[in-house]
C-alpha cells in the first residue's frame, strides 16, 4: 500500500502486525467521529491490552507486536481504530529503521496488505495504519503520519490524558507506584516510556496539541498561490478547501550540458497501484497511458529553447481508481551524468489557466543518469499531494526507474 490508499475488509476480524529492525511499542486508539478517544480506556497498549473490540498482543521481542480489531465488537460511536508505533529505545527515531505493517485475517492469518511508510527521518512515533468505518463498511487505510514528540504527541492529539511532571526535569525523580494504565507522560528529555509513567493526579485531560512535524514533513496547500518546494517537502493540491480535480501539466526542463554539448534527457511518469504495483509508464515511446488520462508531449533531444522541454499532461479527475501514485522521472538516454546538466527542474501547471502551481528546482546534482523528481499521491479524501523527491538513480531509461520509484512511494 502507499500513503493514503485503502482496501475494503472482507473479514470481520483483522490483525495489524508492525515490525521493524528494532523493538517497537505498538498501540491502538479507538476514536469517535471527532477524531478523539471517549476516555483513556480507549487507549490500548502494553499496560492496558484490551478494550471493546480491540486487543493488543506483545510479540515478546521475538515476534511483532500487534493490534487485533473485531469490527463486529467495536462499540457504536467508534468510527476508527488507529494503530501507532514508536521505537522502544529512548530517543530513537525511525530514520533507517522504517516499520512495516501487515494486515492479516485474524482467524486464518491470510495477508490482506502490507505497508512501509517511506522516507522517515526524525519521527519518534508514527500513526501507521487505521481501520475505519465508512458508509457501513469497514476498511483499512495506510497512513504513515509521523510525530517528532513521541507517543505523547499522538496521545495528546487524540485526546488521551497527558500530564506534565510535578517536579522540574533536573530534580531527582521520587519513587512512585505504578502508573494508571491509560496515562501517558508529557514529552521530556529523555522521553518517558508509557509503561513506567508517573501516576497522574486527578485533573482534566491536557488540551490537544497539533503534532510536531519532523523536518521536511510539513504540508501546505495552494491557497496562497505558487509553492516552491524543497526536497522531501509536500504540497496538498487543494485550493479554497477543495481538491484540485482538474487537468494539470507536469513540465520538466533543463539547460543544455555545460561546454555547449547537447544532452538528451527524457521525462517520464510511472503509474502505481495501492500495493506499489507497476501499472504503466508514460514516456517518449508510449505517449498515452491509463485511457488517455496521462499524456506525454514527445521527446526533446537537446533541452534547447525556452520553457519546459517535455510536458506530461495529467487529468486528475480521470485517473482510474487502480492508480494511486505517480512518480515523475528524468533519464539521460545518451549517458551523460546529471553533473553535466544545468538547471533541471519540474513544475506543476494548471492546464486551464497556465498558472504555475508548484515548482521544484534540482539544486544539487550527482554523477548518475536518472533522477526521481517528484511524486503525486492520491489521498483517501480524493485529493492529490505532490512531494519533491530529488533522488538520483543509475539508469538511462524509464524501465530501470520502476523499482527505485516504487520504493519512494
Amino acid at each position: 500500500m502507499t500513503p493514503g490508499s485503502n482496501i475494503p475488509l472482507a473479514v470481520q476480524r483483522v490483525t495489524v502486525d508492525v515490525t521493524a529492525p528494532v523493538r517497537l511499542d505498538v498501540s491502538g486508539l479507538l476514536l469517535t467521529a471527532d477524531g478523539k478517544v471517549r476516555s483513556d480506556d480507549d487507549f490500548i497498549f502494553y499496560n492496558q491490552p484490551s478494550g471493546p473490540g480491540v486487543t493488543y498482543t506483545s510479540g515478546g521481542g521475538s515476534a511483532p507486536d500487534s493490534i487485533t480489531v473485531d469490527t463486529a465488537a467495536v462499540p457504536p460511536g467508534i468510527e476508527k481504530i488507529v494503530v501507532t508505533a514508536s521505537p522502544d529505545a529512548e530517543g530513537q527515531s525511525f530514520q533507517g529503521v522504517e516499520p512495516t505493517a501487515t494486515i492479516r485475517g485474524a482467524d486464518d492469518g491470510s495477508v490482506l496488505a502490507t505497508f512501509t511508510p517511506p522516507q522517515l527521518g526524525a519521527e519518534t512515533a508514527l500513526v501507521v495504519m487505521e481501520v475505519y468505518l465508512r458508509n457501513g463498511a469497514w476498511k483499512a487505510r495506510a497512513v504513515g503520519q509521523g510525530y517528532a514528540n513521541g507517543l505523547a504527541g499522538i496521545a495528546t492529539d487524540f485526546g488521551v490524558s497527558v500530564e506534565e511532571p510535578a517536579t522540574p526535569a533536573a530534580a531527582p525523580a521520587p519513587q512512585a507506584p505504578p502508573a494508571p494504565p491509560a496515562a501517558m507522560p508529557a514529552p521530556t528529555t529523555p522521553p518517558l516510556d508509557p509503561r513506567t509513567a508517573p501516576p497522574a493526579p486527578a485533573a482534566a485531560p491536557a488540551a490537544a496539541a497539533a503534532p510536531a512535524p519532523a523536518p521536511g514533513s510539513g504540508k501546505i496547500n495552494l491557497d496562497k498561490g505558487r509553492v516552491s518546494l524543497q526536497k522531501n517537502q509536500t504540497v496538498s493540491l487543494v485550493k479554497g478547501g477543495k481538491p484540485l480535480l482538474s487537468q494539470v501539466k507536469m513540465g520538466l526542463g533543463w539547460e543544455p550540458a555545460y561546454r555547449g554539448k547537447d544532452i538528451d534527457l527524457d521525462a517520464s511518469v510511472i503509474a502505481y497501484g495501492p500495493q506499489r504495483n507497476h501499472v504503466d509508464s508514460c514516456y517518449f515511446g508510449k505517449l498515452s497511458i491509463v485511457g488517455g488520462a496521462i499524456k506525454h508531449s514527445g521527446d526533446n533531444l537537446t533541452g534547447e529553447g525556452g520553457g519546459d522541454d517535455e510536458v506530461i499532461v495529467v487529468d486528475l479527475g480521470r485517473i482510474p481508481q487502480e492508480v494511486t501514485g505517480l512518480v515523475f522521472t528524468v533519464n539521460s538516454f545518451t549517458g551523460q551524468k546529471f553533473t553535466e546538466v544545468a538547471k533541471a527542474y519540474c513544475r506543476l501547471i494548471d492546464a486551464a489557466s497556465g498558472e504555475e502551481l508548484v515548482r521544484f528546482d534540482l539544486t544539487n546534482a550527482e554523477a548518475q543518469t536518472g533522477v526521481m523528481m517528484a511524486k503525486l499521491i492520491k489521498q483517501f479524501s480524493g485529493e492529490w499531494e505532490m512531494t519533491a523527491i530529488g533522488e538520483f538513480v543509475k539508469s538511462r531509461t524509464v524501465r530501470g526507474m520502476v523499482k527505485p520509484a516504487a520504493k519512494s512511494l
